[in-house]
């Protein structure tokens, strides 16, 4: 199978080593890629937007499935694009249309699913330049803290948590008036807090059927015990501990079931990855959000943890085969800690020398990367905010934690930056 994977990140990476573990992949283009993608198959130089290009590269290369990395090219409507020509109308493609991609790119319009749907969220109201004042004394009547959400998409980085109403005020006017986050926030949902602790499910789904993936945890603030800005994930771990049977038999009722059954019910042939972004309230699942593709950095800690063949899942997503396919996970515990940029999530330097890859002797660790390029002759170099994503493997957490960590104290460049306490949280409730 000629396989074309879209993307350039941690994620894609992470897709890339998992896809050529299988004997069905033959030959594996990723576009555009990055240096850690190019040792598994080639690097093609195609932006993950240039729609014209992509087809055109899987006409003339017999690609036989397409799988979609990031959500910028899936929100814009790639999979809709590729349909409207004869040439690639029946190419297999793991990712939804722009009609699915919604539930991502637009906030706005996946609240308005899940009250259609009966489920469970935060309560919320959207509004506009055109409602502000309206805002303004919505947002007064608010518990704090307050969550703004820019709608559209932000890098993982269009919400902000206010703990006053004077900061709730001046940020909604920052984003809706000042345009903080560009045209995302041209709309703007203010949330109730939710209060809890946070866990990532991910569903792959044909449409009819679907298949729940090993959950994880991740860390979106720069900072040690969640502080500082958000950022797109500083770390994840796999599994979480608190979602046992009794709560995931909850969130597939509640959440996975009634979502599937929606996006069937309003017209929607969603074939690929739901992410969904849920808060355990006391036990009970609410959702923060949804992304419609695999997150960055959780899937480096998914992965590892998927034991059947890749490629039949990724093909069985895309030819509404899913039903059919067996899903066999391990028992390994998995920590991801993402080396950053200085500076990141604000401004930071690229071009960055990486020293200590070549180190890559430890067998319970897996280097993955996201940020990077190859500078000639042999330097490999920062390209990115995050650069690398190191996965630990271990029987334990904790042994997985100790294991991602070792292989991070190998791996040096300036102004590298790094949480230094990935998983501490989950361990401290496992205690």
């Amino acid at each position: 199978m000629n396989i074309l994977l879209i993307g350039s990140g941690g994620r894609e990476h992470a897709f890339a080593w998992k896809i050529k573990q299988s004997t069905h992949c033959e030959k594996l283009w990723i576009a555009p890629g990055n240096a850690g993608t190019q040792a598994l198959g080639e690097n093609i130089d195609l932006s993950a937007n240039d729609f014209e290009g992509i087809k055109h590269f899987c006409i003339t290369n017999d690609i036989h499935l397409l799988v979609v990395g990031p959500e910028e090219p899936l929100v814009k409507g790639l999979r809709d694009f590729l349909a409207l020509d004869p040439k690639t109308a029946s190419l297999p493609i793991v990712g939804p249309g722009k009609a699915g991609a919604q539930l991502e790119g637009s906030k706005d319009f996946s609240k308005a699913f899940m009250n259609q749907y009966g489920i469970p969220t935060a309560s919320h109201a959207t509004f506009t330049q055109a409602s502000l004042q309206e805002g303004i004394a919505y947002l007064k009547t608010q518990k704090l803290p307050i969550v703004l959400k820019a709608d559209g998409l932000a890098a993982g980085k269009g919400v902000l948590i206010c703990n006053s109403h004077e900061e709730a005020e001046k940020s909604f006017k920052d984003m809706l008036v000042g345009q903080k986050f560009g045209e995302a926030s041209t709309k703007v949902v203010i949330e109730t807090f939710l209060k809890g602790i946070e866990l990532s499910v991910f569903v792959a789904t044909d449409g009819e059927s679907y298949k729940i993936l090993p959950e994880a945890k991740d860390y979106k603030r720069i900072g040690e015990m969640d502080t500082g800005p958000n950022t797109g994930g500083m770390g994840a771990i796999s599994p979480v501990p608190f979602a046992d049977q009794a709560f995931m038999e909850k969130v597939e009722e509640k959440v996975i079931k009634p979502t599937v059954l929606g996006l069937k019910n309003s017209g929607i042939d969603f074939r690929g990855f739901l992410f969904i972004g849920l808060m355990n309230m006391d036990g009970e699942p609410f959702v923060i959000e949804y992304n419609v593709r695999m997150g960055d950095p959780e899937t480096q800690a998914v992965l590892p943890r998927i034991e059947s063949d890749f490629v039949s899942l990724l093909s069985a997503i895309a030819d509404k085969k899913l039903r059919d396919y067996n899903l066999k996970t391990t028992a390994t515990k998995t920590a991801t800690v993402v080396m950053v940029a200085g500076g990141y999530p604000e401004a930071y330097e690229k071009g960055k020398v990486i020293s200590g890859l070549e180190k890559d002797t430890l067998k319970q660790a897996i280097t993955f990367h996201a940020g990077t390029k190859t500078r000639h002759p042999e330097a490999i170099v920062t390209n990115g905010g995050r650069v690398l994503g190191i996965t630990g493997l271990g029987n334990t957490i904790e042994d997985a934690i100790k294991h991602a960590y070792e292989r991070v104290n190998q791996i040096n460049w300036e102004k590298v930056n790094y949480r230094k306490d990935i998983g501490q949280d989950i361990l401290h409730l496992s205690d």
